[in-house]
């Protein structure tokens, strides 16, 4: 029998009594510097220098650096907001938990059901990069099949003891800092290129000319500057699970100075070490052009393996991440319970959400074998600047209503901040709806599901769905 508002099947009946605090079901045995190494995996620093930065550099020339230096300020504005939101609310389901307990019930879900798509599109999209790295090495290891293997050895990994994954994921984060390094070493020990070139834009025109660009150029490019730095709120998914976590903000923080250090670094010492700026934008792979160039084919393929080692570890850091998203939703009580209860198990001697972290899988190798990447690609354009959207109003309307009082890290210059950051991501939109509005349409289309279901389902069962409970108790605090 269907049900109806007022009464309950026996399957989805409330329980007999809403905890008003979440137990802690996960394992509290996270340092801050493990949680570290887990967010900084999640930003994949490598990954950025190599996939997304050579797109910037082609476009602008060496004012490439410049574009990633206003990124950077737009980056540090985002990071106070989720610094602050992620000590008021230490809670695994990251941007939802904010939104919900600051913009109301309803604009959490809409946000949660926009992070899910996000994540999964983001696994499946990196990990169908590997073997174009891989491939460098050893040709037969080129393909789609070897992207579904990344995820499914991602999943694998992602449900073992959250210490385990810290290490994993520390030492391949290792390797991809050292395929940075050498990258930064090689420029910085063979400049040829004068300083001004850092902030003079250069287009290339017919003939593969340099020719001058306008600063508004610079401005479109660093939105997409903005998506390389984009990561370091990934440390409030893993609050629940770590010590002192009334230090999560210094995390965000600390987190977002590292990874802007460890890409404009090496972006400096190729736009200044580069033999020529004209040659570097017209590659078609401008990084390995400079490998090729300044160090020759045996460094290329080294670091190409470092580059695809920091693809897996992206992969296995997202997957612990919207594996405890889909696990918190399931606590919360967002589903059917004959779908809810499993999701929100936890594994009793490894303590992680591992039939969260295997659907999450199962559902991003579904998506990267079924979906072009170019349709994949295109799905993820607007997700991360309508989130941020979101997280900006969160922390705007916490201060107002008083719900972040609690917060142990306050942002400076409130409410500038959360302004400024509305203004420039309604700035990016603009300009992203003017070259495609299939991208946003997408975002939004997700967003308006997000509020349906949670008309249709969980706002008729408000007693005892989606109530939302204060954070766990951290007893290191």
């Amino acid at each position: 029998m269907a049900e109806t508002q007022g009464s309950q099947t026996p399957a989805d009946a409330p329980p007999p009594q809403q905890p008003t605090a979440y137990a802690q079901d996960l394992s509290r045995s996270l340092g801050l510097g493990e949680n570290m190494f887990i967010t900084l995996s999640a930003v994949t620093p490598a990954s950025s220098v190599f996939i997304i930065m050579p797109s910037v550099i082609s476009g602008l020339g060496g004012a490439a650096a410049l574009a990633f230096a206003l990124a950077a300020v737009a980056g540090m504005l985002m990071a106070f907001c989720y610094a602050e939101l992620s000590s008021a609310f230490p809670i695994t389901g990251g941007e939802y938990a904010f939104a919900a307990r600051t913009l109301g019930r309803a604009t959490g879900f809409a946000l949660f059901a926009l992070g899910l798509l996000a994540g999964v599109l983001t696994v499946a999209v990196i990990a169908l990069g590997t073997g174009d790295y891989l491939g460098v090495v050893w040709t037969s290891l080129g393909g789609k099949g070897v992207g579904l293997g990344v995820i499914a050895l991602a999943s694998l990994i992602a449900v073992l003891g959250i210490r385990t994954n810290a290490w994993v994921t520390g030492v391949f984060l290792a390797v991809e800092l050292a395929a940075i390094a050498v990258l930064a070493w090689l420029g910085l020990v063979h400049i040829d290129q004068p300083i001004s070139t850092l902030w003079t834009p250069h287009a290339l025109g017919d003939g593969d000319v340099l020719i001058g660009a306008s600063a508004g150029l610079v401005s479109s490019f660093a939105a997409t500057a903005l998506f390389a730095y984009n990561g370091y709120g990934t440390a409030v998914y893993f609050a629940e699970e770590t010590r002192q976590v009334s230090s999560i903000g210094k995390i965000v923080m600390w987190s977002l100075g590292i990874t802007v250090v460890a890409e404009c670094l090496p972006l400096v010492a190729v736009l200044l070490g580069t033999p020529s700026t004209r040659d570097l934008m017209a590659a078609p792979s401008p990084m390995n052009y400079f490998l090729l160039e300044r160090g020759g084919s045996a460094v290329n393929t080294a670091v190409s393996l470092g580059i695809a080692v920091a693809i897996v570890n992206a992969v296995i850091a997202i997957m612990l991440q919207i594996g405890r998203l889909l696990y918190s939703s399931a606590r919360d009580r967002a589903w059917p319970d004959v779908i809810g209860r499993p999701l929100a198990a936890v594994h009793p001697r490894l303590r992680t959400p591992v039939p969260a972290t295997l659907t999450m899988g199962v559902a991003a190798i579904v998506v990267a074998w079924l979906v072009p990447l170019d349709t994949l690609i295109l799905a993820t354009g607007a997700n991360l600047v309508v989130l941020y959207v979101f997280v900006a109003a969160s922390a705007l309307h916490g201060r107002i209503t008083g719900a972040t009082a609690h917060a142990t890290y306050r942002m400076p210059a409130w409410p500038w901040v959360p302004l400024a950051v509305i203004a420039v991501m309604a700035y990016v939109l603009y300009e992203s709806i003017k070259s495609d509005w299939r991208p946003t349409a997408i975002a939004l289309s997700m967003v308006a599901a997000g509020y349906l279901y949670y008309y249709a389902y969980l706002h008729p069962r408000r007693e005892h769905r989606w109530t939302l409970p204060t954070p766990a108790p951290d007893p290191t605090r």
